[in-house]
């Protein structure tokens, strides 16, 4: 992309952003005609990055793109403190091994998308520990404590009676500080963020700095379309999750998903996005056909064309011709003459099963689907079966005191994509 005038650098970065504050500041400082400063700040106490937090990553890659410097700043000193943010008690704090840990993940997980020859990572520690208590007396004097409780969160936990402690209230200030740090000249954040970037543009300019531009991106609902994608939900799409599990998740989302999907989270042209997006509510389009160009367009932007073409074909196999899958788990079963404790582990793994566990060369399906990993308790498995969402080889099973028998090779499914298959050795 090098080479584009600001005005063009300023229409590409517009996609996939919510908020830019402001236009004008952005396109002075690409007028300037040198390489801006874009920050972004991550909190390591979340390592496993989804699709939803790759918006704010690949706007970065753009920026990087059209020849600017990405600056990663890992928050290891922040950390311990835990950003507020949204949080309706205290965050704990978290300790230096863990944060160090959840750092060590996201240097791994980032360079897939951005290019890591390109990119500076620092970690802010470099220059918050250092402070003394009377740099942090000099710091607060730059921001007043009504500016401070401004947040969202923090009048609502006053409200509601629930504690802000101090240390709390010195987090935006922290992160503001770590604009001013590396002299950032744009900062990048959710929209959960705007009140941190903001602090950091009013405190540059407290301390004599051109004032950063902030780039505010959304927060990405889940696949369930009520919540923010998270891994804690289960509602999330992880980027390293393989091709086949990443396309079953995109096709099982809401319909009303699809157009903030492709907007935010593919490379597919906007003008073929709101073509789709016209042809959803005029009728012309069928949600079953845009929800599979949505699919293979994640896909192929993690894995590549043929991870996506061959994920679709998989979905069809299991979807439409109601095949199971070629590749799934596998539990490997031993069978012993004589009898073992409920689900006793063998060697290497292997779950051995005396006569008055499997009698009969029998085994209750309950019981198959927490060996194999597809219920974590009977509870669960018993729920389950009685919703109709399983299936042995095949054949659907709603009888809860249903017993299947133990041979090599049967396939039990639960649900539309969790499979697992019984191997005796």
């Amino acid at each position: 992309m090098g080479g584009l005038s600001p005005e063009e650098q300023l229409a590409r970065l517009r996609r996939g952003v919510v908020e830019i504050i402001s236009e004008e500041d952005l396109l002075a400082k690409l007028r300037q005609g040198r390489p801006l400063r874009v920050k972004l700040g991550l909190d390591p106490s979340a390592p496993d990055l989804h699709i939803g937090h790759a918006i704010v990553l690949r706007k970065l890659r753009q920026f990087q793109d059209l020849g600017h410097e990405a600056i990663l700043v890992i928050g290891d000193f922040t950390a311990l403190i835990g950003d507020p943010t949204g949080k309706k008690q205290t965050r704990p704090m978290l300790r230096p091994e863990e944060i160090e840990a959840s750092a060590a993940t996201y240097r791994e997980q980032y360079s897939r998308i951005l290019d890591p020859r390109r990119t500076r990572v620092v970690f802010n520690s470099q220059w918050l520990a250092p402070l003394t208590l009377a740099d942090v007396i000099r710091l607060g004097a730059k921001v007043t404590v009504a500016r401070i409780l401004e947040r969202d969160d923090f009048a609502a936990r006053l409200r509601g009676g629930v504690p802000v402690y101090l240390h709390e209230l010195l987090y935006p200030l922290c992160q503001a500080y770590d604009s001013v740090a590396i002299e950032a000249d744009v900062e990048l954040g959710g929209t959960d963020q705007k009140f941190n970037n903001l602090m950091g543009r009013d405190l540059q300019r407290e301390m004599g700095q051109p004032p950063q531009v902030v780039v505010l991106t959304p927060l990405l609902p889940g696949t369930d379309g009520v919540e923010k994608m998270s891994k804690s939900l289960g509602n999330y799409i992880g980027i390293t999750e393989p091709p086949t599990q990443m396309y079953g998740k995109v096709m099982s989302i809401p319909d009303a998903l699809m157009p903030t999907y492709f907007e935010f989270c593919t490379e597919v042209p906007l003008d073929e996005v709101r073509g789709i997006v016209q042809g959803l509510a005029a009728g012309t389009v069928h949600p079953r056909d845009a929800k599979r160009r949505l699919a293979r367009a994640i896909v192929e932007l993690w894995h590549g064309p043929q991870a996506a073409r061959d994920a679709e074909a998989a979905f069809d196999r299991v979807h439409v011709q109601k095949e199971a899958p070629d590749q799934m788990p596998e539990v490997r079963v031993r069978v012993a003459p004589a009898g073992r404790d409920d689900l006793a582990g063998g060697e290497g793994g292997e779950v051995v099963l005396g006569p008055e566990d499997a009698p009969g060369g029998r085994i209750r399906l309950m019981r198959l689907l927490v060996l194999s990993g597809l219920a974590e308790s009977h509870n669960e498995a018993r729920r389950l079966i009685s919703q109709g969402g399983v299936a042995v080889d095949g054949i659907r099973v709603h009888d809860v005191h249903a017993t299947v028998e133990v041979r090599d090779g049967i396939v039990v499914q639960v649900g539309p994509r969790r499979f697992a298959r019984l191997r005796l050795v």
